[in-house]
Order: C-alpha cells, then structure tokens, then sequence
C-alpha cells in the first residue's frame, strides 16, 4: 500500500510522524473491517469452536474493560498471535492451534467493538423476472422470486408492492414470504408473482420488498410481452435423440417426442421434415401432422426410426415449422453404425443383505437386468450358486430381452445359520457371462428388517426444465425385531443433479420395529431427454437397498429474446447547453435465436451516441447469449424537467421501451469562479484560506530567529550544537 506523506517541510518532525501515524492507524482500521466482529464475540464468550477455554473468563465479559490489557489487540491480529506465541498469562497453552487466523481476525474486531451486535442481510433474486408472451386478458404461469436472509439477524418483512408504469399487469400470486412476517437469520423465503397484460406489447413494473436490513428494500424488475390475439406455443419432450450404437442395415426401436401446445390458439403445422448429412438413415411417424392442428392445451406425437447402412457416425434433424408465437422446433439426431454386439448391464453390481434373523422370513431384493448392446439378448439361465439359503427366479425375464429393455429378477435370502454368506447370482445369455455378488450374514438375535415401499424403477412424469415434478413418497418400513440406524442415504448413477431427495429418512435416523419412514423424491431436469438416477439407502446392519429414478426432460423451444438493463433511468441534474452526461444500456439477447434490431426512436432531449465499444450501426443481429451497449446523451435544450424513452424495434411486432427522465437547470450567467478547496497535506483550508498557512509562517520566522542568535559571536555552545 502507498501512504500519502505530507509535503510540508517546514512541520516539525514529530507533527509529521503524527500524521504519519494515523494514517497507519485508519489503514489498520480499514483492513480490520473484513473481520466478523460477531463471531469474535461468540469465541470471546464460548472459546474455540472446539470447546475449551474462553476469553471472558480471564478479560471478563466484555473487553470494553480492558481487563489485564486486552485492549492491546482491538483490531490488531498480530497482537493477540504474539501473546499466544509467547504464552503470556497462560494463553499459549490454552489456544494455541485453537483458533485459526480468520477466528483470530475475528476476535480482533470484537475487542475493537465489544458493543456489536446481531443484523439482517437481505438478498432478492433473480434481479429480474421474464415471463413468456401471455395473450391480454389471459394469466401466465407464475415465477418466483426468493428473499434470503445471510445476516445474523431476523430480517422483518415490511410491505410487497408493485410498482411502474404496467404495475396493474402483475399481481403477487403465492409465496411463502408476507408483509409483516421475519426470515430468520440463513432462512429464505418466496414470492410469486403473475402476469395478466391489460395491454399488447412489452410491459414493465418492478417488484419491491420493504425490510429492516441495509438499504430498506429490494427488488426484481418485472417484463413480459402481452399478445394481441391468441397465440400457440410449442413444446418438445426431447431436444435431441441419440440411438446410440446401432446394427448396421438393422432397424433400430422406435424413439417418440411428444409436441405440446402450451399456447392459447390451435397449433398448425407448416412441415414436419427430416433434414442433416444422414436424412434418409431415418423413418417417420406418429400423430403429428401438417392436417391436423394440436389444440390449445392438447399435444401428439413424432415417432422416428433409425437404420444406418453404414458404419460409423451418423447424425440428421426433425424440422417442425409451424405457427407458434416462440418459433420453430428442431430435434438433433444422431448415433453410430456398428457391428452386432450383444450386452447386459446389471443394477445394482451387488447385493449386500445384511444380517438376517436365522429362521426368519425371506428378505427379497431385485436385480434388474437391461440389454444395453444393439441385438437382442437371448437369455439362456439364471442361476444362483455358492451358499445355500440365497435363491433366485427369472423374475419378469423371459427368452429374450430387446435393445433397451430391461427386466427383473428376484433373489431371496434367509439364512440357515449363523455366519457370513457369499453367493453368486450368474447369468448366461449371448452377451457375456454376467455375475453379481451377493453377501449377507445369518445371525440367531433379533435383526431388523429395511423394506421400500416401491419397486424399482420408480419413472415420473415428463416434466419441463427449470420445473419440478409432483413429489413422491416412498416409505421405509422396518419388518424386523430390532431398531435400525440409516448409515447411508444419497443419489447416484449418471445424472444425480436432476433428482432431490427429501422426507423423514435422514442419515443417523433411526427406525424402531415396526416403524418407518418416508424419503421424498422429485424430478427437476437440467437437459432435455431420459435422465436416470440410483436412490441408495445402506442401513448400520450392512443391508443395501437401491431404488432406480428416471423421468423424462421437456425442453420448450424459445426465441430470440432481448433483456435490456436498466430498464430506465435518471440522468439526474445536467445544465442546459452544458456538457451532456451519458448512459450505457446492456442489450442481451437471452433467447435461442438470432435476434434482429431494427431500429431505435428516440423521445424527449435524449440520442444515440456513436460509440465504437457499443452496439453496431442499426439495424444489426444479436446471437444467442451476446450482448452490446447502446449508448445514450442527455442534451436538455431547455431548463426543467425532462422525460422521454427509446424505443427499439426487433423483427416483426417485438418492441422494447427504455424509459429517461432528467433534471435540466439554466445556464448561469457568469463562469463560476474557481475555488482552492484544499491546500494539500494536513491541510484544511477552503476558500483558499488556509489557517495552517499562518502557522507556517510564524513556525519559519522562529526558526530563522533562532538560527540567527546561535550565528551571533560568544554562543560557541550553540553552534557547536549546530555543527554537531
């Protein structure tokens, strides 16, 4: 860090050093600030978050007294380290390797204020909030927005209004949090917000939460698009299809999407068409159809097919071009020719029984078995070999198994004395030999018993992205004679991050005989398509139970879509024929199409500046995901205040509004003279009066007289003090 020194070479050195001084001291105070003086009290009073001893029970309850000289380290870190380096007064021996630096930072700050106390930090997010085009008069879906508290304080809710020039647009529909109500300190809450457009065109209001923290409120800006008329708006269940690896010049399973029409008008269908390098590897079909149209509300079906006639990669498209108000559909295609391989894939690898009661009643877990090659399977026996008491069957499977599917098969456990067991569950088919180990253990006391309520997979319903599904809840009972204990609970496999867990069943529960409980689950995709998880429960008695999720992502196809920031704006003060304050407004197209500005009209004493960092001449293209500043001047032409807006004009109907305000004053006659507002240093003059000025000058005739006397003939000491 550079410290300013002052330049005033007449100061005595020790006025110097002084001012030196406390500009270390504000340095020290101001890097002190990223301490949390609160949790320095909580070590103060409690002592390491490891237990022991505390501060308060040598300094006393607060520092403030400054028992045996605490105060030596308000604010100083290395102070308090020192002490407990040189173990003063025992400390060494009590903390040392207790606290670390950030806790010894944080002890600091309390001792520099003991009289800190407890607040709130309020967050909203997202800062803004787009809701799909909605035909006047028609309600969108709700969105949310959540209100955290990161504070250390209740943070106290006090008004939820809507406010802007489409206010009357929006209403809050829902959400947990309430005028008048608290989060408490690292809680959250919601509001939701719904949009009914009176008017066609973009619309614009702000949603603010009034609240007790830093800032007094917070808030989320409110657009959407209300339609004239009524429009269709599609959906697909899948984005894209991969068939994986497939038989050369053998036909592959049938893959369906489902089009929905979440609009408010019947949906039509210009095309529905394949297009890539590799079109013609591909077969259409299903209820989809250029004649029929899909009512508001109603969905179909495209079916297609795959057959590569070659080997290697292979990839095509689905065109749907219809009359939906967010554009066409396209579906990617792809996968690979290979030669004939024939797979199995086993889930789960293993099953582990646990310890079972000798003479008890069967335990029975499933194994499901899914042909994962590209021909079909021919299963030739299920068998289980290696311990007597474990059996299996063949379950649902059959002969054979096609590409894809899968079955399961059963295998039962009930010991026939006490002892490890070890199994093996073997499976021959055309794919190579498949085994999955077993374990388990027989036991003459009392066990228990963990059973899941559901049977594996459990399959939710398609559900669109960035949304939940319904929650299910699956029961875990305990059909044994002993409590267990959940040693695990947790998701695994290929896409963990589209499934949560919740419910009563918690790691380190327990669950008495004849007890149970539930474990909620719920599908919120990330990516469009099949999306799998495995829910893995293991219980203290070695049992492990599995529980396959799957659900199905619905990708809706969107459109170019422009996110302006700030959606208005106030220039504040500006003098008439003065220099001309500017703006800079961020245009990101968030949509998932190239997005075309046409032009851009100007109301009120406000233009476009040409700026070769902002955005292209007009009109010009945005992609997806890039943005651009488009740069605004205030000229205020006449005294008072000024209001107006920029309108920019997008492909067909697509408008959005930036609305300007300012405050333009006269221009004053005569050029404000120029003022000394400081003399620099220590100084504190304004006005170019400077009190220290007239101290310099009689320190220096002091010194000049001084310096003088010690010059004149019989003062030898003087100037030998001088010399010296």
């Amino acid at each position: 860090m550079t410290v300013y020194r002052p330049q005033h070479p007449g100061l005595p050195r020790q006025v110097r050093s002084a001012c030196l001084a406390l500009l270390a001291i504000g340095a020290s105070l101001a890097s002190a600030q990223a301490a949390d003086a609160l949790n320095g009290k909580s070590l103060y009073l409690n002592g390491p978050v490891g237990g022991g001893a505390n501060c308060a029970s040598c300094h006393g309850p607060s520092p403030a007294s400054n028992v045996s000289g605490i105060l030596r380290g308000a604010n100083a870190p290395s102070v308090i380290s020192a002490a407990f380096a040189a173990n003063k007064g025992g400390m060494g021996s009590l903390f040392n390797g207790k606290f670390s630096s950030a806790e010894i930072a944080d002890l600091a700050a309390f001792i520099g204020d003991p009289n800190v106390v407890a607040a709130p930090a309020a967050s909203l997010t997202p800062a803004s909030l787009t809701f799909s085009g909605t035909t006047v008069g028609q309600t969108s879906a709700a969105l949310s927005a959540t209100l955290a508290n990161a504070g250390s304080a209740a943070l106290n809710v006090g008004t939820i209004a809507l406010s802007g020039a489409a206010a009357g647009d929006y209403s809050v529909s829902g959400g947990t949090c309430s005028a008048g109500g608290a989060v408490a300190a690292g809680a959250s809450c919601t509001v939701q917000v719904s949009f009914k457009p009176v008017a066609a065109g973009t619309r614009a209001a702000t949603l603010t939460i009034g609240h007790n923290a830093t800032g007094g409120a917070s808030t989320v800006a409110l657009s959407g698009t209300g339609n004239a008329v009524a429009q269709p708006t599609i959906a697909v269940s899948a984005t894209s299809v991969n068939f994986g690896a497939l038989l050369v010049n053998a036909p592959s399973g049938t893959q369906t999407i489902t089009v929905s029409n979440s609009g408010q008008a019947p949906l039509s269908f210009t095309s529905i068409s394949l297009g890539g390098a590799n079109s013609g590897f591909f077969t259409l079909g299903g209820t989809c159809a250029t004649a029929a149209p899909v009512a508001a509300g109603g969905s179909c079906t495209v079916t297609v097919q795959a057959m590569p006639t070659a080997a290697g990669a292979f990839s095509g498209s689905i065109s749907l071009v219809s009359n939906a108000g967010n554009g066409n559909a396209t579906i990617g295609l792809s996968g690979s020719g290979a030669a004939a391989t024939a797979s199995l894939t086993p889930n789960p690898s293993v099953l582990a029984f646990g310890t079972q009661t000798v003479g008890g009643a069967a335990v029975t877990q499933n194994v499901t078995l899914t042909n994962s090659g590209n021909v079909a399977l021919g299963i030739t026996s299920i068998a289980v070999s290696g311990a007597a008491g474990v059996t299996s069957s063949a379950g649902t499977c059959g002969a054979t198994l096609a590409v894809g599917a899968g079955c399961a098969v059963p295998v039962s456990f009930a010991p026939a004395a006490a002892g490890n067991v070890a199994a093996t569950l073997l499976v021959r088919s055309n794919a190579p030999d498949l085994q999955v180990a077993i374990t388990g253990a027989g036991t003459t006391a009392a066990a228990a018993k963990p059973v899941l309520s559901d049977a594996s997979p459990l399959t939710f319903a398609d559900t669109q992205l960035g949304k939940s599904s319904a929650v299910h809840s699956t029961v875990l009972r305990n059909d044994g004679s002993t409590a267990l204990k959940i040693a695990t609970l947790l998701l695994g496999g290929s896409h963990t991050g589209d499934f949560v867990l919740g419910g009563s069943c918690a790691v380190n529960g327990t669950v008495s005989p004849a007890a149970s409980c539930t474990i909620d689950s719920s599908f919120k995709p990330t990516a469009a398509g099949a999306r799998s998880a495995d829910l893995v429960l293991v219980t203290d008695g070695d049992v492990q139970l599995n529980l396959g999720l799957k659900g199905n992502g619905v990708a809706v196809a969107a459109g170019p879509a422009l996110t302006v920031s700030p959606q208005s704006y106030d220039f504040g003060a500006a003098t008439v024929g003065g220099s001309a304050p500017t703006k800079r407004f961020s245009l990101t197209n968030t949509g998932s199409a190239a997005l075309n500005v046409a032009s851009a009209v100007f109301t009120g004493p406000f233009a476009a500046v040409s700026d070769s960092t902002g955005c292209a001449a007009m009109p010009f293209t945005l992609q997806p995901g890039a943005s651009c500043e488009l740069v605004v001047r205030y000229t205020p032409t006449a005294a008072g205040a000024s209001t107006g807006d920029v309108k920019l004009q997008g492909d067909g109907s697509a408008t959005w509004s930036i609305a300007l305000t300012g405050q333009a004053g006269a221009a004053s006659a005569t050029a404000a003279q120029a003022q000394n507002q400081g003399g620099g240093g220590c100084s504190a003059a304004r006005d170019g009066n400077d009190p220290m000025l007239a101290l310099l000058v009689l320190l220096a005739l002091g010194v000049i007289g001084w310096r003088r006397a010690a010059r004149q003939p019989g003062n030898d000491d003087n100037t030998s003090k001088e010399a010296a």
